[in-house]
């Protein structure tokens, strides 16, 4: 059965729901990231796959590079917990199935996600619906940015704990906004606690794009366009780890596709790999 679509999620967060689902479904094993239940919180209609977004062939660089950055940051929030931090914040979170997949991982943590207050209503009567639940560990934080709300002040009512450090993930978002609201954003988790860290991913400007990725890449920045939310900010390496510092950061390291691929592709038969226009900005406390 069809899942009641209002509100809908956001279409680019079901497009990464449905290329994590495309991963297990099309690619060979072993799987980067395992992931089917975003598809069942979407509940698309059964010809899904034909949809001209899911060509597999088109595709196949970025459901790479959507299951390798989720990895990633997975991978990192698995780590710093085991060093102590205990709070991990994922702002735009989307259909983020990380407290559902990992429960034995996310049940140490206070996981909140931060979301738009529609497609989040939406999501947590899917997750009812579906009978994953609420756990109490799990925060889901509506935050109206359209009207000005601050993503801060939200966080710390659900009961984040500024005196404490925390994994702060921000993925698929940056490239939508402004300079000055990535540096804003930046200096605000720049401010927590000491050994907190911060993942976020950003564009590179398309000259430094794989010349074989160029077509791909721009037929998604036009049809990000065409839906109201063009691309327009993009980085290379040494700028964002430059904004990073001067916004307030220890340290700060970028995570290239080509370093993702070393870490989770490296001996596949399929040569299966993700998009190199997309890296990772890596930032501590």
């Amino acid at each position: 059965m069809v899942a009641d679509r209002a509100p809908k999620v956001e279409s680019t967060a079901e497009r990464v729901a449905l290329w994590r689902a495309l991963h297990v479904q099309l690619d060979a094993a072993p799987h980067v990231l395992e992931d089917e239940i975003g598809l069942r919180l979407v509940a698309p209609a059964e010809d899904w796959r034909d949809r001209f977004d899911m060509n597999p062939a088109f595709t196949r660089s970025f459901r790479a590079s959507i299951v390798a950055r989720a990895r990633f940051i997975e991978d990192l929030a698995e780590e710093q917990a085991a060093r102590g931090v205990h709070q991990y914040v994922i702002l735009g979170a989307g259909l983020d199935t990380f407290a559902q997949r990992r429960p034995e991982i996310a049940a140490k943590l206070r996981v909140f996600e931060v979301d738009q207050p529609g497609p989040q209503a939406w999501k947590r009567q899917r997750l009812l619906e579906l009978g994953y639940g609420i756990p109490e560990w799990l925060k889901l934080v509506p935050v109206d940015f359209e009207a000005g709300e601050s993503w801060w002040d939200s966080l710390t009512k659900a009961g984040f704990d500024a005196g404490q450090p925390a994994v702060v993930a921000s993925t698929g978002v940056s490239m939508y906004l402004t300079r000055d609201a990535i540096a804003a954003t930046l200096r605000q988790v720049a401010a927590l606690a000491p050994r907190s860290t911060l993942a976020m991913t950003y564009m590179l400007p398309i000259e430094l794009a794989d010349p074989e990725e160029r077509p791909g890449r721009l037929k998604a920045e036009a049809g990000a366009a065409a839906s109201g939310t063009p691309f327009i900010s993009f980085f290379a390496p040494e700028e964002i780890r430059a904004l990073a510092r001067e916004c307030g950061f220890k340290e700060a390291r970028c995570v290239s596709g080509a370093d993702l691929t070393q870490r989770y592709f490296a001996g596949r038969s399929d040569g299966l790999r993700p998009a190199v226009s997309e890296e990772l900005l890596v930032a501590t406390t």
